[in-house]
């Protein structure tokens, strides 16, 4: 996590802490003779816990996140009503940790305004420099490019780049202005000019490549790093145009754990049954409204053959969404942007994805895990792995009912958006964990309740 996202992230728990410890005094003063809301460190924990919990649902720490006013002022109040909600479930089945809901509201109340204050008050904040890495990139030709490819403020919200020194490449590739002719050695203007990063981004390295000085840097604190390595930890992405095949056996990453497996699996099964046991009645509306819309005639569920772990194919389930022999012609086509073979059913159950209820049983069944790359058909498949490098290289996991890719980039309908969220799938494989995992799914509440990438 990103200094910026490291200070909202803890200054946020702290406002939230501090409403719920002035909750018990503010409201005796509305309220004669007051509640006993005296509050302990357990409620205080979860009351943090669980609206922060609500923040990564409604998406506020996601990546590249590019909400105004009105955005982020709706998140935050779905945030704290989630939390809220979350809260009074938990007491339940726990009334030993339950406060009184005069309280909770209390506090909810509270942690609103304080909430955007600091929202609103950060994003100003993390503009200066000062609050940003200080980038220095070895390089100024292609590959050193990427960086000034990065138009959005979003995109940089983490470092600031100091300049580019050349490295014997056959044509600058950067604005002139933030070339950086060194006149002294590297470590000397990396020490003067205050660098956190040195990136190395040379397009051919054979040109001259300053190891010892590299080292000294290394050996004095500073983080020295690929071009690739860099965006991976700044966007959450691998940059497949400057990725080498080594990288996927030498670097970091890519590993395989039994240990692993078998916690994911448990966390599809839990996940697939709780949801299942929540979303049966809306299951149920789907194959109604699919049966009334078509008069009975056709299925409710739709079968597909689709790509799966290791190449393997396997038959997905869907609640079926267009009409009948959509692809009557026998030819496999991406769905569009206002399709006409989409019901005006099944749009609704596309927007709000209740089509994709049925794959929990493919998770149940091993076919799928809850979160992974989504499977393609095995016609894209062929297609796209001779025009993509590493396409097939997504497939050394189960696919996902959602996925890292699902939740930073919309709805894919063409070679160019599977050539952009193979970038997501390959960290995904790179960096799966069940940390990662929980987070995807939190994540994907966000891409459900606010209808993000649907078609």
């Amino acid at each position: 996590m990103s200094s910026p996202f490291l200070l909202l992230f803890c200054t946020e728990a702290l406002v939230l802490a501090f409403a719920i410890l002035l909750s018990g005094y503010v409201l005796p003063l509305f309220s004669s003779p007051g509640p006993d809301i005296a509050v302990d460190s357990i409620q205080i924990a979860l009351f943090m816990a669980l609206h922060m919990v609500g923040m990564l649902c409604m998406g506020l720490y996601r990546r590249g996140f590019r909400g105004g006013v009105a955005a982020v002022a709706s998140r935050v109040t779905g945030a704290l009503a989630l939390g809220t909600a979350l809260m009074a479930v938990l007491f339940l089945p726990f009334p030993g940790l339950s406060m009184p809901w005069q309280g909770l509201l209390a506090a909810t109340g509270l942690a609103l305004p304080g909430l955007l204050a600091v929202r609103f008050g950060i994003h100003h904040l993390v503009d200066h420099n000062a609050f940003k890495r200080r980038v220095l990139v070895l390089g100024a030709g292609e590959g050193a490019s990427m960086f000034q490819r990065l138009r959005r403020r979003a995109d940089r919200v983490g470092f600031t780049v100091v300049g580019f020194v050349p490295g014997g490449e056959g044509r600058t590739r950067v604005s002139g202005e933030s070339v950086v002719r060194l006149d002294e050695p590297l470590p000397d203007f990396v020490r003067r000019h205050h660098i956190d990063d040195v990136v190395v981004a040379y397009d051919d390295p054979r040109g001259g490549f300053p190891a010892d000085e590299l080292m000294h840097c290394k050996m004095h604190g500073l983080n020295v790093l690929d071009v690739a390595d860099f965006f991976e930890r700044e966007a959450g992405l691998l940059r497949l145009d400057v990725l080498r095949p080594s990288s996927f056996v030498f670097g970091r990453g890519f590993r395989h754990s039994v240990y692993r497996d078998h916690a994911k699996r448990v966390l599809d099964v839990v996940t697939s049954l709780v949801l299942l046991g929540l979303t049966w009645p809306l299951m149920l509306v789907c194959a109604l409204g699919i049966a009334l819309e078509d008069r009975g005639r056709g299925s409710v569920i739709f079968r597909q053959v689709r790509t799966g772990q290791h190449g393997n194919p396997f038959t997905l389930f869907k609640f079926r969404s267009m009409v009948m022999d959509a692809e009557r012609d026998g030819v496999a086509r991406w769905a569009q942007k206002g399709d006409p073979r989409v019901t005006r059913f099944g749009a609704f159950m596309r927007k709000t994805r209740l089509d994709e209820l049925p794959q929990l049983f493919n998770v149940l069944r091993g076919d799928m895990s809850f979160v992974g790359p989504r499977p393609e058909r095995p016609e894209f498949v062929e297609s796209l792995a001779v025009k993509l490098p590493y396409y097939r290289h997504r497939h050394w996991v189960k696919p996902g009912l959602t996925g890292w890719a699902q939740i930073h980039y919309p709805y894919g309908a063409s070679e160019e958006d599977a050539f952009e969220k193979l970038k997501y799938d390959l960290y995904y494989v790179k960096n799966q964990s069940m940390a990662l995992d929980l987070l995807t799914i939190l994540q994907t509440v966000e891409v459900v309740l606010w209808g993000r990438g649907s078609r």
